[in-house]
């Protein structure tokens, strides 16, 4: 191969807290990429377990850098510090790098103006089974999309969890170091937010990543409050990062309608509608595909997800037959409510006979952009 079709160096970092028995998986697949030109560097975010032991068995085969804790952006922040690559993988240490995921992302970068490429995640439960999930559900978006950012904030565009990205150098250079307090946690909102600014988004339609569903993802261990609270922080020093950008750059933009689409600031408002209209002691049916986290209660008031078999979520029904069986089922067992929560309340229309069951059958009690809300009691 000569220089000029030589694909350019690829860095693969691995970022890790604590999750030693999901690390070697991710080190492995990153190991295994079938694109020759790749460097893997894993940081150790001041892991307690065995995460440690198990860099230290792979010798010279990887970069490893051991830190104390400082969250996730700190750990990014190290790891790119020691990194050569041109194009740039966040992989975290629970989720998994198909084989041919680095070659196919790096002929993208071959057009200079590509800042970002994406592709979809499958999502697999703790042992690494396949749960039929695809992250995200909808066709991931290509092309120019600043005037999607400008307009819309850091949601105009549907973009995958941090290992279902890529990141060109020269754009990462212009954001690093990402603020390490205010992104502990999912600094992609951040790198999502800005990349768009700098460059096109590319795209790749086959998943070529695995994330890991489980009740240990550091995303889940707090309670949903405090994900909650946390979460709108984070988005608005997001928001407010990217319109001083904007503004600096003679763009005029529009935070407070950012907010509007900001997932939780939207969340915050909806489980705000749920508390007022939903009495102490009651169940409800959420509509939410299993996304708000929200656990099984909400302050005395019991949450059943739907579809819904043993207490777990089972996926979109169907047909609306089954949607309609379904709430049936649940109404007859106790359920007092059914809320579809943003940004699910595109089921509306596209259950049409649901819908009609529900608008014909029962009151509905508040509908606005942030949720609907259907008594189902007698």
């Amino acid at each position: 191969m000569t220089t000029e079709n030589r694909p350019p160096l690829a860095s693969v970092i691995v970022s890790s807290y604590n999750y030693g028995r999901f690390l070697t998986e991710a080190i492995d697949s990153a190991l295994a990429q079938t694109c020759p030109d790749t460097e893997v560097i894993v940081v150790d975010d001041g892991s307690i377990d065995d995460s440690r032991e198990i860099m230290a068995g792979y010798g010279r085969r990887i970069t490893a850098v051991l830190k104390d804790n400082g969250g996730q952006a700190s750990a990014l922040n190290a790891g790119f510090s020691v990194s050569r690559g041109q194009v740039l993988f966040f992989l975290d240490s629970d989720d998994v790098l198909l084989p041919t995921a680095v070659e196919r992302a790096v002929t993208l970068f071959r057009d200079p103006d590509v800042a970002k490429v994406h592709w979809p995640l499958v999502a697999v439960d703790e042992h690494g089974s396949r749960t039929g999930r695809v992250i995200p559900g909808s066709m991931l978006p290509e092309g120019n999309l600043r005037e999607a950012v400008i307009r819309d904030g850091p949601y105009g565009y549907a973009w995958p969890d941090t290992s279902g990205n890529a990141w060109a150098r020269r754009f990462i250079q212009r954001v690093f170091p990402i603020p390490e307090m205010e992104y502990r946690t999912a600094p992609d909102l951040y790198l999502a937010a800005f990349a768009p600014l700098f460059g096109a988004v590319g795209q790749i339609p086959e998943a070529l990543a695995l994330y890991r569903d489980h009740a240990a993802n550091h995303s889940r261990r707090r309670s949903f409050t405090e994900r909650v609270m946390e979460g709108r922080w984070r988005e608005q020093h997001c928001l407010e990062a990217l319109a001083t950008y904007c503004r600096s750059n003679g763009v005029t933009v529009d935070p407070e309608r950012w907010k509007a689409n900001a997932w939780w600031h939207q969340v915050h408002r909806a489980v705000e509608e749920v508390l007022r209209l939903v009495p102490a002691g009651e169940s409800f049916i959420l509509v939410d595909e299993d996304h708000w986290g929200l656990g099984d209660d909400l302050e005395a008031r019991r949450r059943i997800p739907f579809l819904e078999r043993n207490g777990e979520y089972w996926g979109e029904p169907p047909d609306d037959a089954i949607a309609i069986r379904e709430l049936e089922r649940l109404r007859e067992a106790g359920a007092g409510f059914i809320v579809f929560g943003w940004p699910y309340l595109w089921w509306l229309d596209h259950y049409h006979g649901l819908t009609q069951h529900l608008r014909s059958k029962f009151s509905c009690v508040r509908e606005n952009d942030a949720l609907v809300v259907f008594d189902l009691r007698p």
